[in-house]
């Protein structure tokens, strides 16, 4: 039988069929509840049970912990209810989700911004109106029907098409890869991949994107390629007019790392209330890195110590975003004003 879920505060309902997930019906029925890797590795789709049961599927103790079940927090991803249940989830958006699509896309240029990442522009199907928000990701469908997922790099009003040229030409979309020796997709990008193939993709997803009724000053955590979606966060700010004092913490093991260090650079010139800290962890003296050294979450805490009246929006590995998790909240920030999009590979989702 068909269970009823509600979400408060909003008062928002939808059916889930037997056997699936309380997020994947959400989505479905265009309910914007909070989640990331849906793959119940990182914990950002944790809500609160208020009634009826939930029944998890398998699920890492680090993204919900015994203690944490037993308390009444569900994964929404891997919760399936055996009755009606109610919720609570302070980020349901109220305007609803953008449609998720599956669609072709064409792999329009190739471009190694460092010796492991690779700048992908995809080229949309033309008049197909893929909408998605700044922060959101895609998801790959590979042909053993595993999945790989991406974020968009650029904000949705860089990518316009031109659905009358001759050929119509789709909008397009650029997504930062990095390279992981022995992964099946990165193998292929940094291999065999070559412009004009065509690949599977569907979304948007995540709830990932820029709360746009605060005017609280912003913390941008990024390690690594989690830079991509804070990359779109900045360019919709820039084209929004948002004018919120903002800095971007960036860090990585060696200067290479920053790959689009002149780009933020620029950015700071375009906008001034936009500041930039670049840290390395693992700077080699052949580096000649006169910047900040350590661990970027560290970093933030070195420079506002109390995050009280910040809002923190952290992307890149797991580490990384739960270390600024736990250590901001200790500093003052409150748990609804840190926003997060966890990097998991495949061998976090497994636990490796």
């Amino acid at each position: 039988m068909t269970y009823q879920v509600t979400v408060q505060p909003s008062g928002r309902s939808f059916g889930v069929e037997p056997g699936e997930a309380i997020l994947a019906a959400g989505i479905r029925a265009g309910i914007g509840l909070p989640y990331g890797c849906r793959d119940g590795a990182c914990g950002s789709c944790k809500s609160k049970k208020i009634s009826g049961t939930v029944v998890h599927g398998v699920h890492q103790a680090k993204a919900l912990s015994a203690e944490e079940e037993a308390a009444g927090l569900v994964l929404t991803c891997c919760g399936v209810p055996h009755s009606d249940v109610v919720l609570e989830s302070r980020q349901v958006v109220e305007a609803g989700a953008f449609p998720i699509k599956k669609l072709p896309v064409r792999v329009n240029t190739l471009e190694r911004l460092s010796p492991d990442v690779m700048r992908i522009v995809l080229q949309l199907p033309a008049n197909d109106g893929f909408q998605y928000r700044a922060g959101q990701y895609v998801d790959f469908l590979l042909r053993d029907g595993s999945r790989r997922s991406y974020s968009m790099a650029t904000a949705p009003h860089t990518r316009a098409g031109q659905p009358d040229a001759t050929p119509p030409v789709g909008a397009m979309m650029e997504l930062h890869i990095r390279h992981m020796p022995g992964g099946k997709f990165t193998d292929h990008v940094f291999g065999a991949m070559k412009e004009k193939e065509i690949l599977r993709a569907e979304g948007p997803f995540g709830s990932f994107f820029l709360r746009e009724d605060s005017d609280k000053p912003l913390v941008l955590l990024a390690s690594g390629t989690g830079f991509a979606p804070i990359k779109a966060l900045i360019e919709q700010m820039q084209h929004k007019g948002i004018t919120r004092p903002a800095t971007l913490y960036w860090g990585g093991r060696r200067p290479q790392d920053f790959y689009l260090n002149d780009w933020v650079v620029q950015k700071t010139a375009e906008m001034p209330h936009l500041k930039y800290v670049p840290v390395a962890s693992d700077a080699l003296p052949e580096d000649h890195w006169t910047g900040r050294t350590g661990f970027v979450h560290a970093a933030v805490l070195q420079d506002i110590p109390n995050l009280s009246g910040h809002q923190v929006y952290a992307c890149g590995a797991p580490i990384v975003v739960e270390s600024a998790q736990r250590d901001y909240v200790k500093a003052g920030l409150p748990e609804e004003e840190f926003f997060a999009d966890s990097f998991t590979s495949e061998a976090d989702k497994h636990g490796a």
